[in-house]
């Protein structure tokens, strides 16, 4: 028999969740702050606690999705405390290593179990073989419960004991994300600017994406191992960023500023460009 799962938050992530444990059979109830969130699931068999003390009755798993760990504090109340020992409490929440490791140590002086988790994809992605989450804490846990982490998505993955390491590797790469968006919008703003059609502008980022991502590879690749030199050609290209405006347009009166900042203006004159910077 399959295990019984409660999920704590349906918003749209946790009715993913949710809705993802259904369809394999897993016995799930759910509990949101706003119970009309959580109704539309009981017409996929879900049943709908009224509290969240008879949602930690009701499972051995307790998955958490809400907005902060603030919010996820309603489970160490002093009426629920008592309820959660012997539990595996998956948190999914954003949020910080340190408030991880917090909840860890609260959770394991109550007698649960505690799994740490960052999804790391939107809630459509959920149930399917795309759909990532990132899995910290104790490796034993994980793994007596990897077939229902798998109904989650197809590449759950832990990557490591340490409860907060989830949460770093999330914030990490999100800032590479915002990176890329940010980026977008500066690239759709230069091409609104020139009037260049903005499909052109995807069909070429289509061509160069496999450029970027060997370079952002590279880069990793290459702080890992040190290696942080730079030859002629490399300083002769980026020497040619410090002539293209960090504003766009045409006509716009764009100011002619280096768009790398004051490093470039200081090193590249002398070809260092060592890093870390001194």
């Amino acid at each position: 028999m399959k295990l019984s799962i409660s999920v704590v938050g349906t918003g749209r992530m946790g009715s993913a969740l949710a809705r993802a444990l259904l369809r394999l059979g897993y016995r799930t109830t759910v509990w949101n702050r706003t119970k009309q969130k959580a109704e539309p699931l009981a017409a996929l068999g879900a049943t709908v606690a009224g509290s969240v003390l008879e949602a930690v009755n009701a499972a051995e798993i307790i998955i958490v999705n809400v907005s902060d760990y603030q919010a996820s504090a309603v489970l160490r109340d002093d009426a629920v405390a008592s309820a959660i020992r012997g539990k595996l409490i998956v948190e999914l929440t954003s949020g910080t290593p340190h408030g991880a490791c917090e909840a860890a140590e609260w959770f394991a002086a109550h007698g649960a179990s505690y799994l740490d988790g960052a999804i790391m994809a939107t809630p459509d992605f959920i149930g399917t073989d795309a759909g990532t989450i990132l899995i910290s804490g104790p490796r034993q846990a994980f793994d007596a419960n990897e077939e229902m982490f798998r109904a989650l998505g197809g590449k759950v993955q832990h990557i490591g004991e340490e409860p907060g390491r989830a949460n770093a590797l999330d914030s990490a790469l999100l800032a590479l994300m915002w990176g890329a968006l940010f980026g977008t919008l500066h690239a759709i703003a230069v091409c609104q600017a020139e009037e260049i059609d903005l499909g052109e502008l995807g069909r070429q980022w289509t061509a160069i994406a496999p450029v970027i991502d060997g370079l952002v590879a590279d880069l990793i690749k290459r702080t890992d191992a040190g290696r942080f030199a730079s030859d002629d050609e490399t300083l002769s290209s980026i020497s040619a960023l410090r002539r293209i405006p960090a504003s766009p347009g045409a006509d716009g009166g764009a100011q002619d500023r280096p768009l790398c900042g004051g490093r470039l203006r200081r090193d590249l004159p002398t070809g260092d460009c060592s890093w870390p910077p001194t």
